[in-house]
Protein backbone atom coordinates (compact mmCIF):
# COMPACT_ATOMS: atom_id res chain seq x y z
CA UNK A 1 0.00 0.00 0.00
CA UNK A 2 1.20 3.44 -0.78
CA UNK A 3 1.61 6.38 1.23
CA UNK A 4 -1.39 8.62 1.30
CA UNK A 5 -1.57 12.69 0.79
CA UNK A 6 -2.45 12.55 4.46
CA UNK A 7 1.00 10.67 5.13
CA UNK A 8 2.99 13.06 2.94
CA UNK A 9 1.35 16.14 4.82
CA UNK A 10 2.48 14.26 7.87
CA UNK A 11 6.17 13.88 6.82
CA UNK A 12 6.05 17.86 5.78
CA UNK A 13 5.03 18.55 9.62
CA UNK A 14 7.73 16.39 10.66
CA UNK A 15 10.12 18.30 8.84
CA UNK A 16 9.12 21.49 9.48
CA UNK A 17 9.22 20.59 13.33
CA UNK A 18 12.69 19.41 13.34
CA UNK A 19 13.75 22.84 11.73
CA UNK A 20 12.06 24.70 14.31
CA UNK A 21 13.82 22.70 17.25
CA UNK A 22 16.41 24.91 19.21
CA UNK A 23 16.52 22.05 21.96
CA UNK A 24 19.31 19.28 20.74
CA UNK A 25 17.71 16.88 23.48
CA UNK A 26 14.13 17.19 21.96
CA UNK A 27 15.17 17.30 18.36
CA UNK A 28 16.88 13.73 19.13
CA UNK A 29 13.63 12.66 20.88
CA UNK A 30 11.72 13.92 17.74
CA UNK A 31 13.79 11.62 15.49
CA UNK A 32 13.24 8.69 17.20
CA UNK A 33 9.21 9.67 17.90
CA UNK A 34 8.20 10.37 14.64
CA UNK A 35 10.44 8.04 13.12
CA UNK A 36 8.71 5.50 14.52
CA UNK A 37 5.17 6.94 13.68
CA UNK A 38 6.17 7.10 10.31
CA UNK A 39 6.74 3.43 10.09
CA UNK A 40 4.94 1.93 12.76
CA UNK A 41 7.04 0.05 14.41
CA UNK A 42 7.31 -1.05 17.94
CA UNK A 43 11.25 -0.47 18.85
CA UNK A 44 13.78 2.16 18.06
CA UNK A 45 17.25 3.16 19.35
CA UNK A 46 19.21 5.95 18.46
CA UNK A 47 23.32 6.08 18.50
CA UNK A 48 24.99 8.70 18.56
CA UNK A 49 28.90 8.83 16.92
CA UNK A 50 31.46 9.66 19.74
CA UNK A 51 35.06 8.86 19.93
CA UNK A 52 35.24 6.29 17.19
CA UNK A 53 32.17 3.99 18.98
CA UNK A 54 28.41 4.63 18.52
CA UNK A 55 27.21 5.30 21.89
CA UNK A 56 23.58 4.42 23.16
CA UNK A 57 21.35 7.96 23.51
CA UNK A 58 17.69 6.79 23.13
CA UNK A 59 16.14 3.63 23.25
CA UNK A 60 12.34 3.23 22.89
CA UNK A 61 10.25 -0.08 22.81
CA UNK A 62 6.49 0.81 23.35
CA UNK A 63 5.50 -2.96 23.93
CA UNK A 64 7.61 -2.91 26.92
CA UNK A 65 7.27 0.68 28.04
CA UNK A 66 10.85 1.37 27.73
CA UNK A 67 11.79 5.10 27.59
CA UNK A 68 15.42 5.54 28.08
CA UNK A 69 17.67 8.81 27.33
CA UNK A 70 14.49 10.82 26.47
CA UNK A 71 15.18 13.39 29.29
CA UNK A 72 18.88 13.21 28.36
CA UNK A 73 19.94 11.16 30.88
CA UNK A 74 23.18 9.19 29.91
CA UNK A 75 22.71 5.33 29.33
CA UNK A 76 25.72 3.98 30.49
CA UNK A 77 24.81 0.48 31.25
CA UNK A 78 24.94 -0.60 27.68
CA UNK A 79 28.65 -0.61 26.43
CA UNK A 80 28.65 0.98 23.22
CA UNK A 81 28.63 -0.30 19.73
CA UNK A 82 32.29 -0.82 18.71
CA UNK A 83 33.27 0.45 14.64
CA UNK A 84 33.16 -2.99 13.41
CA UNK A 85 31.42 -4.39 10.27
CA UNK A 86 29.97 -7.47 11.80
CA UNK A 87 28.43 -4.89 13.44
CA UNK A 88 25.32 -3.87 11.60
CA UNK A 89 24.89 -0.13 13.00
CA UNK A 90 28.79 0.48 12.54
CA UNK A 91 28.50 -1.18 9.33
CA UNK A 92 25.92 1.64 8.00
CA UNK A 93 28.23 4.21 9.59
CA UNK A 94 30.90 3.04 7.68
CA UNK A 95 29.79 3.14 4.30
CA UNK A 96 26.12 5.36 4.99
CA UNK A 97 24.49 2.75 3.47
CA UNK A 98 20.76 2.12 4.72
CA UNK A 99 20.18 -1.75 6.24
CA UNK A 100 16.43 -2.79 5.95
CA UNK A 101 16.21 -6.52 7.27
CA UNK A 102 13.22 -8.84 7.41
CA UNK A 103 14.27 -10.98 10.11
CA UNK A 104 17.10 -10.61 12.02
CA UNK A 105 17.18 -14.52 12.95
CA UNK A 106 17.43 -15.53 9.69
CA UNK A 107 20.00 -13.04 8.68
CA UNK A 108 24.07 -14.42 8.65
CA UNK A 109 25.52 -11.26 7.05
CA UNK A 110 25.31 -9.65 10.80
CA UNK A 111 26.35 -10.30 14.03
CA UNK A 112 23.23 -10.32 16.08
CA UNK A 113 24.31 -12.13 18.95
CA UNK A 114 24.14 -8.80 20.83
CA UNK A 115 19.95 -8.24 20.03
CA UNK A 116 19.54 -11.60 20.81
CA UNK A 117 20.98 -11.26 24.28
CA UNK A 118 18.61 -8.87 24.84
CA UNK A 119 15.80 -11.24 23.41
CA UNK A 120 16.49 -13.05 26.03
CA UNK A 121 16.85 -11.14 29.17
CA UNK A 122 13.61 -8.89 28.39
CA UNK A 123 11.14 -11.21 26.18
CA UNK A 124 11.47 -9.05 23.49
CA UNK A 125 11.46 -10.49 19.47
CA UNK A 126 13.65 -8.60 17.71
CA UNK A 127 12.42 -9.12 13.86
CA UNK A 128 12.33 -6.69 10.81
CA UNK A 129 14.77 -4.05 11.04
CA UNK A 130 15.41 -0.97 9.18
CA UNK A 131 19.11 0.88 10.17
CA UNK A 132 19.85 4.70 8.74
CA UNK A 133 22.92 6.79 8.96
CA UNK A 134 22.09 10.47 10.51
CA UNK A 135 24.41 12.38 8.62
CA UNK A 136 24.50 16.71 8.11
CA UNK A 137 24.45 18.43 5.06
CA UNK A 138 28.34 17.78 4.94
CA UNK A 139 28.53 14.31 5.23
CA UNK A 140 29.76 14.10 8.94
CA UNK A 141 28.22 11.15 10.33
CA UNK A 142 25.91 12.36 13.84
CA UNK A 143 24.80 8.86 14.67
CA UNK A 144 22.55 5.91 13.59
CA UNK A 145 18.88 5.31 14.29
CA UNK A 146 18.04 1.91 14.15
CA UNK A 147 14.42 0.94 14.06
CA UNK A 148 12.83 -2.48 14.73
CA UNK A 149 9.86 -4.73 14.34
CA UNK A 150 7.44 -2.54 11.78
CA UNK A 151 3.82 -3.33 12.18
CA UNK A 152 0.70 -3.65 10.39
CA UNK A 153 -3.00 -2.36 11.35
CA UNK A 154 -3.40 -5.33 13.18
CA UNK A 155 0.00 -5.00 15.54
CA UNK A 156 1.53 -7.81 13.40
CA UNK A 157 5.11 -7.70 12.67
CA UNK A 158 6.26 -7.00 9.07
CA UNK A 159 9.26 -5.88 7.16
CA UNK A 160 9.74 -2.67 6.88
CA UNK A 161 8.52 -1.14 3.65
CA UNK A 162 11.48 0.17 1.53
CA UNK A 163 9.68 3.55 0.56
CA UNK A 164 10.57 4.41 4.58
CA UNK A 165 13.98 4.50 3.57
CA UNK A 166 14.71 7.74 1.87
CA UNK A 167 11.65 9.55 3.92
CA UNK A 168 13.54 8.55 7.27
CA UNK A 169 16.85 8.80 5.62
CA UNK A 170 15.71 12.37 4.79
CA UNK A 171 14.18 13.36 8.00
CA UNK A 172 17.29 12.05 9.74
CA UNK A 173 19.85 14.19 7.48
CA UNK A 174 17.76 17.47 8.50
CA UNK A 175 17.34 16.37 12.07
CA UNK A 176 21.47 16.27 11.41
CA UNK A 177 21.94 19.40 9.73
CA UNK A 178 19.36 21.18 12.93
CA UNK A 179 21.39 19.82 15.47
CA UNK A 180 24.74 20.55 13.62
CA UNK A 181 23.41 24.54 14.02
CA UNK A 182 22.18 23.93 17.39
CA UNK A 183 25.93 22.33 18.41
CA UNK A 184 27.38 25.50 15.67
CA UNK A 185 25.30 27.87 18.03
CA UNK A 186 26.28 26.19 21.23
CA UNK A 187 30.09 26.16 20.37
CA UNK A 188 29.82 30.08 19.50
CA UNK A 189 28.36 30.67 23.10
CA UNK A 190 30.72 28.55 24.48
CA UNK A 191 33.39 30.63 23.00
CA UNK A 192 32.03 34.34 23.94
CA UNK A 193 31.53 32.77 27.43
CA UNK A 194 35.15 31.95 27.74
CA UNK A 195 35.99 35.32 26.50
CA UNK A 196 34.14 36.71 29.41
CA UNK A 197 35.72 34.38 31.76
CA UNK A 198 39.02 35.39 30.87
CA UNK A 199 38.23 38.98 30.59
CA UNK A 200 36.50 38.72 34.22
CA UNK A 201 39.80 36.83 35.34
CA UNK A 202 42.16 39.59 33.76
CA UNK A 203 39.96 42.40 35.62
CA UNK A 204 39.85 41.00 38.91
CA UNK A 205 43.51 39.64 39.16
CA UNK A 206 44.90 43.07 38.42
CA UNK A 207 44.33 44.65 41.66
CA UNK A 208 44.39 42.26 44.99
CA UNK A 209 41.84 44.87 46.39
CA UNK A 210 38.73 43.41 44.66
CA UNK A 211 39.84 40.25 43.35
CA UNK A 212 36.29 38.60 43.94
CA UNK A 213 34.34 41.80 42.72
CA UNK A 214 33.07 40.56 38.99
CA UNK A 215 31.81 37.36 40.10
CA UNK A 216 30.29 38.80 43.48
CA UNK A 217 28.58 41.29 40.83
CA UNK A 218 27.24 38.86 38.98
CA UNK A 219 26.15 36.10 41.37
CA UNK A 220 24.05 39.00 43.37
CA UNK A 221 22.65 40.32 39.58
CA UNK A 222 21.77 36.30 39.31
CA UNK A 223 20.17 36.22 42.66
CA UNK A 224 18.33 39.45 42.52
CA UNK A 225 17.07 37.85 38.92
CA UNK A 226 16.02 34.66 39.80
CA UNK A 227 13.79 36.25 42.46
CA UNK A 228 12.32 38.39 40.05
CA UNK A 229 11.26 35.32 38.63
CA UNK A 230 9.84 33.67 41.17
CA UNK A 231 7.18 36.95 41.39
CA UNK A 232 6.71 36.66 37.57
CA UNK A 233 5.78 33.15 37.66
CA UNK A 234 3.30 33.82 40.88
CA UNK A 235 2.11 36.36 38.88
CA UNK A 236 2.77 39.16 40.85
CA UNK A 237 4.73 41.29 37.53
CA UNK A 238 4.50 41.46 34.34
CA UNK A 239 8.31 40.44 33.20
CA UNK A 240 10.66 37.52 34.23
CA UNK A 241 14.11 36.03 33.19
CA UNK A 242 14.34 32.94 31.15
CA UNK A 243 17.47 31.11 30.82
CA UNK A 244 18.83 33.42 27.99
CA UNK A 245 17.63 36.65 29.25
CA UNK A 246 19.44 35.49 32.13
CA UNK A 247 22.80 34.30 30.69
CA UNK A 248 22.70 38.13 28.87
CA UNK A 249 22.72 39.65 32.65
CA UNK A 250 24.97 37.09 33.70
CA UNK A 251 27.73 37.82 30.89
CA UNK A 252 27.03 41.95 31.39
CA UNK A 253 27.67 41.78 34.85
CA UNK A 254 31.34 39.55 34.56
CA UNK A 255 31.92 41.93 31.33
CA UNK A 256 30.34 45.58 33.70
CA UNK A 257 34.15 46.52 34.83
CA UNK A 258 36.20 45.70 31.57
CA UNK A 259 36.85 49.22 31.87
CA UNK A 260 39.32 49.14 34.64
CA UNK A 261 42.15 47.47 32.61
CA UNK A 262 42.94 50.84 31.60
CA UNK A 263 42.69 52.20 35.18
CA UNK A 264 46.33 53.03 36.20
CA UNK A 265 47.12 50.43 39.24
CA UNK A 266 48.28 53.50 41.03
CA UNK A 267 44.21 54.52 41.69
CA UNK A 268 43.35 51.03 41.28
CA UNK A 269 44.99 49.80 44.20
CA UNK A 270 44.70 53.14 46.63
CA UNK A 271 44.39 51.53 49.90
CA UNK A 272 44.45 54.24 52.19
CA UNK A 273 44.70 58.23 51.39
CA UNK A 274 48.12 58.02 51.68
CA UNK A 275 49.15 54.67 49.58
CA UNK A 276 52.45 54.70 48.93
CA UNK A 277 53.17 58.17 49.11
CA UNK A 278 53.22 57.47 53.40
CA UNK A 279 57.02 56.56 52.63
CA UNK A 280 57.86 60.01 50.92
CA UNK A 281 56.18 61.71 54.12
CA UNK A 282 57.47 59.58 56.79
CA UNK A 283 61.34 60.60 55.54
CA UNK A 284 60.46 64.37 54.71
CA UNK A 285 59.46 64.65 58.90
CA UNK A 286 62.97 62.66 59.17
CA UNK A 287 64.86 65.26 57.48
CA UNK A 288 62.90 67.90 59.33
CA UNK A 289 63.87 66.20 62.84
CA UNK A 290 67.27 67.00 61.48
CA UNK A 291 67.09 70.45 60.33
CA UNK A 292 65.58 71.39 63.72
CA UNK A 293 68.69 69.06 65.22
CA UNK A 294 71.28 71.04 63.46
CA UNK A 295 69.68 74.62 64.31
CA UNK A 296 70.19 73.65 68.24
CA UNK A 297 73.38 72.63 68.08
CA UNK A 298 74.10 75.93 66.32
CA UNK A 299 72.37 77.68 68.55
CA UNK A 300 69.43 78.99 66.44
CA UNK A 301 67.09 77.51 68.66
CA UNK A 302 66.52 76.66 72.69
CA UNK A 303 66.27 73.41 73.85
CA UNK A 304 63.23 73.68 74.72
CA UNK A 305 61.74 75.25 71.30
CA UNK A 306 64.07 71.96 69.83
CA UNK A 307 62.17 69.60 71.75
CA UNK A 308 58.97 71.66 71.02
CA UNK A 309 59.75 71.02 67.50
CA UNK A 310 60.47 67.41 67.72
CA UNK A 311 57.36 66.30 69.93
CA UNK A 312 54.98 68.53 67.23
CA UNK A 313 56.64 66.63 64.51
CA UNK A 314 56.17 63.11 66.11
CA UNK A 315 52.70 64.46 66.66
CA UNK A 316 51.78 65.21 63.03
CA UNK A 317 53.11 61.71 61.71
CA UNK A 318 51.22 59.82 64.30
CA UNK A 319 48.38 61.71 63.32
CA UNK A 320 48.38 61.11 59.59
CA UNK A 321 48.79 57.32 60.30
CA UNK A 322 45.53 57.58 62.40
CA UNK A 323 43.85 59.41 59.55
CA UNK A 324 45.23 57.68 56.63
CA UNK A 325 42.20 55.07 56.23
CA UNK A 326 39.53 56.06 58.80
CA UNK A 327 36.09 55.95 56.15
CA UNK A 328 35.10 59.10 56.61
CA UNK A 329 37.13 62.55 57.43
CA UNK A 330 35.70 64.67 60.60
CA UNK A 331 35.54 68.33 60.35
CA UNK A 332 38.29 68.94 62.94
CA UNK A 333 40.65 66.27 61.14
CA UNK A 334 40.11 67.94 57.99
CA UNK A 335 40.73 71.40 59.77
CA UNK A 336 43.90 69.74 61.25
CA UNK A 337 45.00 68.60 57.72
CA UNK A 338 44.68 73.02 56.37
CA UNK A 339 46.73 73.95 59.33
CA UNK A 340 49.48 71.19 58.99
CA UNK A 341 50.01 72.36 55.32
CA UNK A 342 50.50 76.27 55.95
CA UNK A 343 53.19 74.98 58.40
CA UNK A 344 56.95 74.82 57.08
CA UNK A 345 61.05 74.77 57.85
CA UNK A 346 62.96 77.94 56.37
CA UNK A 347 66.60 77.12 55.67
CA UNK A 348 69.22 79.51 55.31
CA UNK A 349 68.88 80.32 51.50
CA UNK A 350 65.18 81.05 52.52
CA UNK A 351 63.75 78.14 50.70
CA UNK A 352 60.70 76.63 52.52
CA UNK A 353 60.38 72.78 53.25
CA UNK A 354 56.12 72.57 54.01
CA UNK A 355 55.40 69.98 56.16
CA UNK A 356 53.15 68.31 53.57
CA UNK A 357 53.20 68.75 49.82
CA UNK A 358 50.21 70.29 47.87
CA UNK A 359 49.44 66.89 46.59
CA UNK A 360 49.11 65.23 50.28
CA UNK A 361 47.10 67.48 51.58
CA UNK A 362 44.83 66.99 48.77
CA UNK A 363 44.95 63.44 49.86
CA UNK A 364 44.62 63.48 53.27
CA UNK A 365 41.67 65.98 52.57
CA UNK A 366 39.69 63.44 51.22
CA UNK A 367 36.41 63.54 53.12
CA UNK A 368 35.02 59.91 52.26
CA UNK A 369 37.36 56.91 50.81
CA UNK A 370 41.00 57.45 49.83
CA UNK A 371 40.46 58.79 45.93
CA UNK A 372 40.76 62.66 45.70
CA UNK A 373 38.74 64.17 43.05
CA UNK A 374 41.08 63.60 40.15
CA UNK A 375 41.60 60.18 41.30
CA UNK A 376 37.77 59.57 41.64
CA UNK A 377 36.95 61.34 37.62
CA UNK A 378 39.82 58.53 36.82
CA UNK A 379 38.42 55.77 38.29
CA UNK A 380 34.59 56.76 36.88
CA UNK A 381 36.15 57.15 33.74
CA UNK A 382 36.23 52.62 33.23
CA UNK A 383 32.43 53.00 32.35
CA UNK A 384 33.27 55.42 29.18
CA UNK A 385 36.37 52.40 28.54
CA UNK A 386 33.95 49.86 29.12
CA UNK A 387 31.37 51.12 26.48
CA UNK A 388 34.41 51.42 23.78
CA UNK A 389 36.15 48.22 24.83
CA UNK A 390 33.20 46.52 24.09
CA UNK A 391 32.28 48.64 20.91
CA UNK A 392 34.63 46.55 19.46
CA UNK A 393 33.28 43.50 20.13
CA UNK A 394 31.05 41.63 18.04
CA UNK A 395 27.73 40.78 19.73
CA UNK A 396 25.05 38.84 17.56
CA UNK A 397 21.01 40.40 18.23
CA UNK A 398 20.78 37.89 21.35
CA UNK A 399 23.62 40.00 23.30
CA UNK A 400 23.27 42.94 21.43
CA UNK A 401 22.55 45.01 24.73
CA UNK A 402 25.06 43.51 27.35
CA UNK A 403 27.58 46.20 26.20
CA UNK A 404 25.19 48.32 27.43
CA UNK A 405 23.63 47.43 30.17
CA UNK A 406 27.71 46.61 31.13
CA UNK A 407 28.03 50.43 30.66
CA UNK A 408 25.23 51.91 32.28
CA UNK A 409 26.07 50.05 35.81
CA UNK A 410 26.32 53.38 37.45
CA UNK A 411 23.65 55.11 36.27
CA UNK A 412 20.83 55.78 38.44
CA UNK A 413 17.04 56.13 38.18
CA UNK A 414 16.94 60.10 39.53
CA UNK A 415 20.05 60.67 36.78
CA UNK A 416 22.34 61.65 39.40
CA UNK A 417 24.69 58.62 37.97
CA UNK A 418 27.24 58.43 35.56
CA UNK A 419 28.91 58.67 32.99
CA UNK A 420 25.84 59.90 30.79
CA UNK A 421 23.48 60.95 34.04
CA UNK A 422 20.88 58.69 31.87
CA UNK A 423 17.28 58.47 33.73
CA UNK A 424 14.06 56.62 34.57
CA UNK A 425 12.28 54.33 31.72
CA UNK A 426 15.85 54.54 29.63
CA UNK A 427 17.21 52.36 32.11
CA UNK A 428 16.62 48.58 31.61
CA UNK A 429 15.61 46.24 33.91
CA UNK A 430 19.41 44.90 33.67
CA UNK A 431 20.77 47.91 34.53
CA UNK A 432 18.86 48.45 37.53
CA UNK A 433 19.74 45.03 38.76
CA UNK A 434 23.83 45.42 38.21
CA UNK A 435 23.69 49.12 39.81
CA UNK A 436 21.91 47.29 42.91
CA UNK A 437 24.47 44.34 42.35
CA UNK A 438 27.57 46.49 42.64
CA UNK A 439 27.03 48.57 45.40
CA UNK A 440 26.13 45.66 47.29
CA UNK A 441 29.72 43.66 46.58
CA UNK A 442 31.19 47.07 47.42
CA UNK A 443 29.17 47.82 50.73
CA UNK A 444 29.90 43.85 52.12
CA UNK A 445 33.37 43.10 50.67
CA UNK A 446 35.59 41.84 52.72
CA UNK A 447 39.08 42.22 50.43
CA UNK A 448 38.75 45.88 50.87
CA UNK A 449 41.58 46.94 53.11
CA UNK A 450 40.36 50.55 53.62
CA UNK A 451 37.08 49.28 55.05
CA UNK A 452 35.68 45.77 56.94
CA UNK A 453 32.61 44.23 55.34
CA UNK A 454 29.40 45.70 56.23
CA UNK A 455 26.87 43.48 57.19
CA UNK A 456 24.02 42.80 55.37
CA UNK A 457 21.30 44.46 56.90
CA UNK A 458 23.51 47.71 57.27
CA UNK A 459 24.39 47.41 53.55
CA UNK A 460 20.48 47.18 52.80
CA UNK A 461 19.57 49.86 55.08
CA UNK A 462 22.22 52.02 53.07
CA UNK A 463 20.16 50.21 49.43
CA UNK A 464 16.90 51.09 50.65
CA UNK A 465 18.06 54.72 51.68
CA UNK A 466 19.35 55.20 47.86
CA UNK A 467 15.99 53.91 46.79
CA UNK A 468 14.01 56.36 48.91
CA UNK A 469 16.11 59.02 47.21
CA UNK A 470 15.19 58.00 43.94
CA UNK A 471 18.21 56.40 42.91
CA UNK A 472 17.80 52.54 42.99
CA UNK A 473 14.37 50.54 42.09
CA UNK A 474 12.87 50.16 46.06
CA UNK A 475 11.19 46.98 44.93
CA UNK A 476 14.19 45.26 43.57
CA UNK A 477 16.43 46.49 46.86
CA UNK A 478 13.30 44.64 49.21
CA UNK A 479 14.02 41.33 46.66
CA UNK A 480 17.66 41.33 46.98
CA UNK A 481 17.73 42.11 50.69
CA UNK A 482 14.73 39.35 50.95
CA UNK A 483 16.83 36.96 49.24
CA UNK A 484 20.42 37.41 50.91
CA UNK A 485 18.94 38.12 54.50
CA UNK A 486 17.45 33.91 54.05
CA UNK A 487 21.06 33.06 54.27
CA UNK A 488 21.35 34.31 57.69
Amino acid sequence: MGLTVQDFKDILNVGIQLTVEKDSNKLLNTIVEKGMQITNCDASTLYLYEDDVLKFRIMRTLSQNVYRGVEGEPITDIPPVPFKEENVCAYTAIHRKVINIEDVYDSEEFDFSGPKRYDAMTGFRTQSMLVIPVENNTGELIGVLQMMNAQDENGNVIPFDPQFEIIIRSLGSLAAIELTNIQYVEEIKAQLHSFVEAMATAIDERTPYNGSHTRKVAEYATILAKKINEKYQAGEIEEGFDEDRLERLQLAALLHDIGKMIIPRSVMNRATRMDKDMKALEDRFALLACYYEIDFLKGKISEDAYQEKNALLKDIVDFVHRIDNVGFLQQEDFDRVQEIATMYYEKEDGEKIYYITERENVCLSVRKGTLTEDDRKIMESHVVMTAKILSKVRFNKNYANVPRWAAEHHEYLDGSGYPNHISGNQLDTETRILAIADIYDALTANDRPYKPPMPKAKACAILHSMANEGKLEERFVGWLEEAVMADE
